[in-house]
């Protein structure tokens, strides 16, 4: 079965945009668990455009599933992390003013440092994934770095899947195949959805995580926020 972790930057992206604390991601975090959510998702960005670096900190408090923090390694997100200990740490490789997470890691010309912060997480107890492209030799040098997971980024994936799905997922399936020979537990995420997560399911049954924010967000304001669960752990939680 997959776990679906949902990631609230969104939630954090609306309350920012008029001050005070409506939507409360504390209790939008408490909500989605009550609701089946097995994960909670994070992304602070140096700049605490949505998700702030205090809201780490305060969702201890209310998460009793798993808390999936993801980033580009500074130092100041290195310290959260440290101190929170998470039950995962996603290393991302966004610079500063990304808008979004568009590429994964250089896993090759990365090895070294990554391999250091890889190390003092594990050593901290957390569990470590390496966002990468579905690259076979990215795949494999994460492994060699000594995490224990990859979280394959799918955005590639979501926007061929309408053209041609069985092509989309293809490379995919490849380098989930050669992660799982090398020791490696595989999530996934970015821009999966209701219309193309189970597809990707159904070819790589094996996936332990799938980590959705935006488009989920997008589906409540139609569908409300425990339908839209619900439909998304139909899909993760098939038989397959």
């Amino acid at each position: 079965m997959t776990k679906l972790s949902v990631n609230i930057n969104k939630i954090a992206t609306l309350r920012n945009a008029r001050g005070g604390n409506a939507p409360d991601v504390c209790r939008v975090a408490d909500d989605l668990q009550r609701f089946g959510a097995e994960g909670i998702t994070v992304h602070p960005r140096p700049d605490e455009r949505h998700i702030r670096y205090a809201d780490v900190v305060d969702l201890t408090k209310v998460i009793r599933t798993e808390f999936n923090i993801e980033g580009y390694p500074s130092d100041r997100f290195l310290e959260l992390v440290l101190r929170v200990k998470p039950t995962q740490v996603t290393l991302v490789p966004d610079a500063p003013d990304a808008l979004t997470s568009n590429a994964g890691w250089d896993t090759i010309s990365h090895e070294a440092e990554l391999r250091d912060i890889v190390l003092r997480l594990n050593d901290a107890g957390i569990r470590t994934s390496i966002f990468v492209d579905p690259d076979i030799k990215m795949v494999e040098a994460a492994a060699r770095i000594g995490a224990d997971r990859v979280e394959l980024y799918t955005e590639p994936y979501a926007s061929a899947y309408a053209t041609n799905r069985e092509a989309a997922v293809a490379p995919y399936v490849l380098a989930a195949q050669a992660a799982r020979r090398l020791g490696l537990s595989v999530n996934a995420g970015h821009d999966l959805s209701l219309v193309n997560l189970g597809y990707f399911l159904d070819q790589i049954p094996f996936v332990k995580e799938v980590s959705i924010g935006h488009q989920l967000i997008c589906d409540a304001l139609y569908l409300g926020l425990e339908k839209t669960v619900s439909e998304y752990l139909a899909l993760t939680s098939a038989k397959r």
